[in-house]
Parts: C-alpha cells; structure tokens; sequence
C-alpha cells in the first residue's frame, strides 16, 4: 500500500473507534439559508421527456456569446429543490454524522420554509430569524454556475439576532459548543458588523481561555471576489480578532484562495499543485489563524503554521450533485478535528465526505466514511 492509502486505512479505523465521541460532540452553525434550485440547461431537446444538456460552462458561454447582437432562447429544468447555503448544508452534513447541532440563520421566519426540514428534524436546535435567500444553480460537468437572490438576508443581523434569539440563548451556544461555524461571509451583508458585535458584545468582556483550552471556530468566505478589497481585509481582521478566544481555521477553495491572495499581494509562480502549496504557505504567512485549508476539485492541502499537508481526493467521474460539495468537504474536515485527528488525517475526512456527497447525492454517517475510506475511489 502506498502512504497515503495506509493514511485512509488508518483514519477509518479511528472512525470506526471513536464514532461515539462524535455523537457527543456538539455544533453551533450559522448563519444563511438559501433554497437551492438545481438546474440543467437543454442543449436538445428530443422529446417531452428527454432532452440533451449543455455539458459544460464553456458550451453555456458560448452559446450566450453568439445571442450577442441578436438574442436566444435557454430552456432551463430544474432537477432538484433542496436546501442550500452553507451554513444548512455544513450543519445538515454535520448532524447526520451524529454531531448535535443548533443552527441559526435564514431558514423563514416566523416559520422555516419546509425545504429545511431535513435539518430541522436531525438538528437539535434551530433558530430561524429571517426569510431564505434563493439560489439558482446551474450544473455542467466541469463547474456550477451559482445565480442568488440575497435580499432576504438583509433581515440577518445583530439587532435581529438580539430580538429573535436572545444574547442569552447566543451567548450560551457560543461559549459551549464544541466547534462554531460562521459561513458565507461574502452573501451575508451583515457578517462583518455580526462578528464585530460578538467579539465587542461578548467576547471582549470574558475571560481569554488558556490556548489549549480554546474550541475549534471556523470560517468560509465564500467566493469574496464582487466584494471590495477593503471589505474582505476588514474580515481577516475580524477573523484575527476571534484568536485569543478561539483556535481559528479558515477554509477556502481554490479560486478563493487566489482572491484573497491577489488582495494580500501575493504572487504565484503556477496554477499547479506546488504552487497552490505555495500560495497556502504565502496566505499563512498574512492571515492570523490557526488554521488554513485549501480544498480545489482533485485534492485538499491544510497549513498549520509548522507545516503544510495535502492528500488527494476520490475519484468521481459520474458525479450526482456538485453544489454543496465544498460545504461538505468542511463539515468532513470539522469532523475530523472534533475527534482529535491530525490535520492531514482531517484532510481525508474532507475529501471523504465530499465525494461521498457527490457521489451518492447524500451526507455521510461517520460509518459509511469509514467505508469510503477503506474502499477508496481510484
């Protein structure tokens, strides 16, 4: 066996063993919600039943490119209606493999839209105070296209958390959960004056753990590049201002990782894998956290300020759904360090749980990880 397949052996073993730490851990997620419409563009169409669709983006552009000066026509079929966001998605990955949960975000309010109920009913807590977001998606073969409509998450903000939840109740969530997550920074409008509040409000008038002591936080920009570069500096230092309380990873796919990097001012020598290691040593090397992952489509890299770790990712040729596939890989991961394994056996929980998503459609059980890992896709 090679090292990195001994690495999945060993890891579905510790998944195996610990399996019931992980139903004793706890979570607290937030804070969108989105309702996920998954869409294929028709290329053919070959009968009321069947058509052919247009593979890749591509194809999709350049088929909007020849409607320039003149106009078409794009039939569009929805594949699915599912729950979406990233905070949903990581928090509905996260329950179902056995962490207990309390979510807070944009689920409908006063009542969560029923698309949410796969979340509602494996959560332990939900708290929904604002309406959901709506995102078509658009899925090719080689990418997605995400189309949203954010303005009901304008209603996402402190006030609103104060009035509808409670300090209290916030409060409570914050200083006992065993890992917080505050995702998708860049559609939230609201996220930075959030976290500002929470950090001012709360944090700031406690007392500093010791840094051993100090739960995992994590954090998701989410594809930062409409945003402006001061904005998304704003947000690292923000995230830096959570350090002293928090033991900090902040996760990024690989366009992101080169957004920030060109805010950051850094120069990559090459778009392949040494050089993303590279650009992972160079982010580390700016951004206070603990913690820095990479997670492009073919494999995963994490920077733990002493040395960076990378392992590859399944092979899926067929793949069911991609939208979400990135929350997934963070959920996996999250899982991973809750049960006290290394950064890059964490690593293989994150690819694990991503392509068991993109392949099946579905969340992984801590088990059916286990599986994946011991039966790796080649």
């Amino acid at each position: 066996m090679n090292s990195q397949e001994d690495l999945r052996q060993s890891v579905a073993t510790k998944l195996r063993e610990r399996k019931e730490k992980v139903q004793q851990s706890t979570a607290f997620v937030g804070l969108d919600g989105f309702v996920d419409e998954i869409i294929h563009v028709v290329d053919k169409r070959i009968d009321v039943a069947r058509f052919e669709r247009i593979p890749t983006i591509q194809g999709f552009s350049d088929r909007i490119g020849e409607a320039a000066g003149r106009s078409t026509n794009l039939e569009l079929v929805t594949q699915r209606i599912k729950l979406g966001g990233n905070g949903p998605i990581m928090a509905n990955a996260l329950a179902k493999a056995g962490i207990q949960v309390t979510y807070l975000g944009a689920l409908g309010y006063p009542d969560p839209n029923p698309v949410f109920q796969p979340l509602v009913e494996k959560a332990t807590k939900v708290f929904s105070i604002a309406d959901p977001g709506h995102t078509d998606a658009y899925e090719f073969q080689d990418g997605k296209l995400l189309m949203g409509k954010l303005t009901p998450l304008n209603e996402m903000r402190w006030k609103n958390i104060v009035d509808r939840m409670g300090t209290e109740t916030f409060t409570q969530q914050l200083n006992q959960s065993s890992l917080v997550a505050f995702v998708n920074w860049t559609m939230m409008p609201y996220m930075s004056e959030i976290w500002e509040m929470v950090q001012s409000e709360i944090l700031n008038k406690q007392p500093k753990p010791n840094p051993k002591d100090r739960r995992t936080l994590f954090f998701d920009l989410c594809d930062p590049q409409k945003r402006p570069n001061e904005d998304i500096l704003e947000a690292l230092n923000l995230i830096a201002g959570f350090q002293p309380y928090f033991s900090v990873t902040l996760g990024l796919n690989e366009k992101e990782a080169h957004e920030i990097g060109e805010v950051l001012g850094l120069k990559v020598e090459s778009d392949s894998r040494e050089g993303l290691i590279d650009l992972v040593e160079q982010l580390h090397n700016h951004i206070k956290a603990d913690t820095l992952v990479v997670h492009p489509v073919k494999y995963a890299v994490a920077s733990n300020g002493s040395e960076i770790v990378s392992i590859n990712g399944p092979f899926i040729p067929n793949p069911v759904i991609t939208t979400g596939a990135g929350d997934h890989f963070n959920a996996g991961f999250c899982v991973g360090r809750l049960l006290d394994l290394s950064h890059q056996e964490s690593l293989a929980t994150g690819v694990a749980t991503s392509g068991f998503y993109v392949r099946s459609g579905k969340s992984p059980t801590v088990l059916d990880l286990a599986d994946i890992l011991e039966n790796w896709p080649e």
